[in-house]
């Protein structure tokens, strides 16, 4: 008999749906799928943490207490990304160790741990503390292809996995790239070798998903990752309806109750048109993945960037670059944070047509060696550049580089942290977490506390908003406003995360006045002028007016697709004006500060 992990409630629609739908909007299907028998429920973790506390603004642990209230028989599970955990950098031992411990006790039975570079070294202290804790650690092994990944590789990180106390494994095809005949070698060769239960998680991206959790299943697979038919296919799993009746009056026969997945997809399709603005034109079949090996979540993020750069047309030259780039990065497997720290990169030598011109932080951090040893050899020439900068290169654990952060975490937290998980929160996410619990205690997330337009808005403009249009919502975000010219002015507004330009015919002083000064950037028209190297949030300011640089020095951090980027200096001399604040957005050829 096969078992079954049903994932529409985290990893389908964050596939689909950029993580976007709200808790509301999934208790009720998961109800049901309490009754139906699953082996588990994957419910958290990936980018559901980030999400909560970024764009829904609710709280991560009380998602997970929601579901633990409703699952009292079915497993929940969970994602865990090894030192990363649900974040984008490696964390302190004392950080993951509590983030482990408390998602333990606030109801995740079993954890899929994995590293984005297969790093055994990265997972030793989560699995531990997962293993302390008295629940289930389940080792993954991300799949993907390359010169240097073969069926002999995984089945070595497998009886690695093992080795340090996993329970089970998991095959981890982010950007489903294995084929058929391959799941059946892969599959065969890791029971036959190790043995443990294994599962089997893989998207539908490029087709032949269905049919290799088929050839799985002839091969031995305990486990099949599959998501309900309302949250399947295209960049998401195999439908979990569609499997269960292919297998029925067969040996692998779930025994699961169709009817109740029937219903939960009818509650699930309904809930999903609320979400339709975060559709994604790449949420399909898209045999690209072949080549580029970008899971489709992250195909819709570079086209997001793209489009804040007016460069949505370099998109295909950006899905040729990011090859080349991983072969440079000695062919990491592309899944957070690795597939944001390639993209990223990629995007940024095709805009500045010379590649490497720019290298982000990260990509610096995973050429130093800070997110562990990648399969193959990094470039050398990029090795070299990193040295001739004064920088280290590593060979050891990354962790062992990390002080503890636990303790100044909570120093730090102490005006706005109300328990331990707010705590962990702010540990992993510093300021978005921070604004978060800010508003929370203000009485700022409240339904009344947000302004809903119906229609036209009287008075001054606020500079963030909700409106309501044909029964969907959108969040409006005045960035700034640029200069009158013969009456019209730009206005630079945020809709939904993105950015646009809207010219407005306007003699009204309320209307001129309705954003402030301070969140207005002038267009970099001087040699001085400091732009980002790409669209994002202004983080952290490194300089104030009046500081002496020089040309190359960190002026910023700008964080883009989740990965943190330097804003370097152009020029040597001194800081003349800052124009932009920590936290504000920033855009293409729009001034930071000026450089005398």
């Amino acid at each position: 008999m096969i078992k079954i992990t049903e994932n529409s409630l985290r990893d389908g629609h964050q596939s689909l749906l950029a993580t976007r739908m709200r808790i509301e909007d999934l208790v009720e299907a998961a109800q049901l799928f309490e009754q139906v028998g699953f082996h588990s429920v994957e419910v958290w973790g990936g980018a559901t943490y980030d999400t909560c506390l970024r764009y829904l603004k609710e709280d991560p642990f009380e998602r997970l207490a929601t579901f633990k209230e409703i699952f009292k028989k079915t497993p929940i599970q969970m994602l865990l990304r090894g030192q990363n955990l649900i974040g984008y950098r490696h964390y302190a031992d004392d950080v993951v160790r509590e983030f482990v411990r408390l998602s333990a006790q606030n109801g995740v039975d079993i954890f899929r741990i994995f590293d984005a570079l297969n790093d055994i070294r990265n997972l030793e202290v989560s699995i531990e503390e997962v293993k302390k804790q008295g629940k289930h650690a389940q080792g993954a092994i991300c799949y993907t292809t390359s010169p240097v990944h073969t069926i002999k590789s995984f089945v070595e990180y497998g009886k690695e996995l093992a080795q340090i106390g996993c329970d089970s494994l998991a095959i981890k095809d982010m950007a489903g790239l294995i084929t058929p005949n391959t799941t059946f070698e892969l599959v065969k060769a890791l029971k036959e070798e190790i043995g443990l239960p294994l599962a089997l998680h893989t998207h539908s991206t490029a087709g032949f998903a269905f049919g290799s959790h088929l050839k799985a299943v002839e091969a031995g697979v305990d486990i099949l990752d599959l998501a309900n038919s309302a949250l399947a296919e295209g960049t998401s799993h195999p439908c979990t309806q569609s499997m269960v009746a292919t297998l029925q009056n067969t040996q692998w026969d779930s025994k699961l109750d169709l009817s109740l997945m029937e219903k939960a997809a009818e509650i699930l399709k309904r809930n999903r048109r609320k979400y339709k603005k975060f559709e994604s034109e790449y949420n399909q079949i898209d045999t690209r993945v072949l080549v580029s090996q970008i899971p489709g979540g992250m195909i819709s993020n570079l086209a997001n960037q793209l489009r804040e750069q007016n460069a949505l047309d370099k998109m295909d030259a950006v899905l040729q670059e990011i090859p080349n780039v991983r072969k440079d990065f000695g062919y990491p497997p592309l899944v957070t944070p690795s597939s944001q720290i390639v993209g990223t990169q990629a995007v940024l030598n095709v805009l500045a047509q010379t590649r490497y011109k720019t290298l982000t932080t990260e990509s610096k951090n995973i050429i130093k060696g800070y997110y562990g040893k990648t399969p193959a050899p990094i470039d050398s020439t990029l090795i070299e550049r990193i040295r001739q900068e004064g920088e280290e290169i590593i060979t050891g654990r990354p962790a062992d580089k990390i002080a503890p952060e636990l303790q100044k975490a909570k120093e730090e937290s102490q005006s706005f942290a109300k328990s331990e998980t707010d705590v962990i929160s702010y540990a992993i996410f510093g300021g978005i977490a921070k604004q978060f619990l800010d508003e929370r205690n203000e009485n700022r997330l409240s339904p009344e506390a947000l302004t809903t337009f119906e229609g036209g808005m009287q008075g001054p403009m606020p500079k963030e908003f909700t409106i309501n249009l044909h029964g969907e919502t959108y969040r409006i975000k005045i960035e700034g406003s640029g200069e009158k010219n013969a009456s019209m002015r730009p206005f630079f507004v945020r809709v939904d995360g993105d950015l646009r330009e809207v010219l407005v015919e306007s003699d009204s002083k309320e209307y001129k006045n309705s954003t402030e000064k301070s969140d207005s950037l002038p267009q970099a028209s001087l040699p001085g002028h400091i732009i980002s190297p790409m669209p994002g949030n202004l983080t952290k300011l490194k300089v104030k007016v009046g500081d002496k640089i020089k040309e190359g020095d960190v002026l910023a951090i700008v964080e883009a697709m989740k990965m943190e980027n330097q804003v370097l200096a152009t020029v040597g001399g001194e800081i003349k004006e800052i124009y932009a604040k920590e936290g504000q957005q920033i855009s293409a050829n729009l001034a930071i500060m000026l450089v005398e």
